[in-house]
């Protein structure tokens, strides 16, 4: 793999300074913990195990684990999204386009939360979340840590690609993997449309990779970032410090307010790209 390749998948570079790499990094005590994220995970799918809904649908371990996580990451997406429009300061000098699509990812994500519950018949295990400072206050810090949970929502569906037991499963995860892809592309079409009041027009924009990327062209990949990861436990590692205040305390994260994870009933822009059934069509 060459170097430019080698950045684009997974920044293991030790003088980058993306906050997620630093947040897995420092949470490792937390992790390993009787409390870590993972063993949450275990424990939620074992639960699930024992479930009639989960008996019905044929999920296995492995299945269950996957869709867990995505549960979990879809109600940090859902809580992000939710607190961008109804608390961030740049959000109401954005063009109603927009503010458009903030407003429809949110749809969006809360669509993927209910269908991915429904497929293991329990809630998430996690409905507080913790974010680094400023995240609402600061554009940048907010568009920088909404495309990092993109970057990494992407490559944990390409996991669920890779990993999961039944064609269904897999072409589901790759049919929820594309509208991340969109949300990762729109996240930078918004930058230049951030006012200069708020610090605008944002012209380069830190994902995971921990580089400042220029949001010029915002669709910048020809083949999606899968980070390295073929587990999900990768992906797990990663947002521990979104969900456990000791990992994000390590972080750098302000853990002195948690914000709470609000179920809505979603409304799609658009019938034709509904869920349909498992089966796609």
């Amino acid at each position: 793999m060459s170097d430019t390749k080698k950045i684009a998948e997974m920044p293991d570079h030790p003088d980058r300074r993306s906050f997620l790499k630093r947040a897995s990094m420092g949470s490792a005590v937390a992790v390993a913990s009787s409390f870590a994220f993972g063993g949450l995970l275990k424990q939620a799918s074992a639960v699930t195990s024992h479930s009639e809904t989960s008996k019905k649908s044929g999920l296995t371990e492995g299945d269950r684990e996957i869709l867990i996580a995505a549960e979990i990451a879809e109600a940090l997406a859902v809580t992000t999204y939710t607190n961008i429009i109804n608390t961030a300061p740049f959000f109401g000098n954005l063009e109603s386009d927009d503010q458009g699509y903030l407003i429809n990812a949110r749809n969006e994500e809360m669509s993927h939360y209910l269908l991915e519950q429904s497929a293991t018949g329990q809630p998430s295990p996690f409905a507080k979340f913790y974010y680094p400072p400023n995240m609402f206050a600061d554009a940048q810090t907010t568009l920088n840590v909404l495309v990092t949970l993109e970057d990494a929502f992407i490559a944990a569906y390409l996991v669920g690609v890779r990993n999961f037991s039944t064609p269904d499963l897999r072409v589901t995860a790759a049919r929820i993997m594309g509208i991340e892809s969109d949300h990762r592309t729109l996240a930078r079409v918004v930058g230049p449309g951030v006012a200069s009041s708020d610090g605008g027009p944002i012209e380069n924009i830190t994902g995971f990779a921990g580089l400042a990327e220029s949001v010029d062209p915002p669709n910048n990949n020809g083949y999606e970032r899968t980070l390295c990861w073929t587990r999900i436990s990768q992906a797990v590692v990663a947002l521990t410090p979104f969900v456990d205040a000791n990992a994000a305390n390590s972080a750098g994260f302000d853990t002195s307010k948690a914000y709470e994870f609000q179920q809505f009933t979603p409304v799609l822009p658009n019938p034709l790209g509904e869920f349909i059934s498992f089966k796609g069509c």
